[in-house]
């Protein structure tokens, strides 16, 4: 697994977002929830790169902070797709006593 195919991945993931952005709230919280799993499914993939990485390479990928961010962005687009749909909005009171 090379780390072009996984960022290849990952901008089609985005792109996918930007497609969504006329869609009904039902559409767009299907899409994030794709998304989520697809961001899911690239963990198996980081950690083959990982295992994969020449330890003698000048340079190194730093995994760990791609893997923080992935987690930071799906826990960020799981905290929109479980909070409530609309905000309860104030309800006036009924009186309840109709006579004079």
């Amino acid at each position: 697994m090379n780390i072009k195919h996984l960022f290849t991945v990952i901008a089609m993931g985005s792109m996918l977002l930007v497609a969504t952005a006329h869609a009904d709230s039902d559409a767009e919280r299907a899409a994030l929830t794709r998304l989520v799993h697809e961001l899911t499914v690239l963990e198996p993939l980081l950690r083959e790169a990982q295992a994969q990485a020449d330890p003698d390479a000048r340079i190194h990928f730093r995994y760990d902070w791609l893997q923080a961010d992935l987690t930071r962005v799906r826990s960020g687009i799981q905290e929109h797709i479980d909070s409530p749909r609309a905000e309860p909005r104030t309800v006036t009171p009924l009186r309840g006593d109709y006579r004079r």
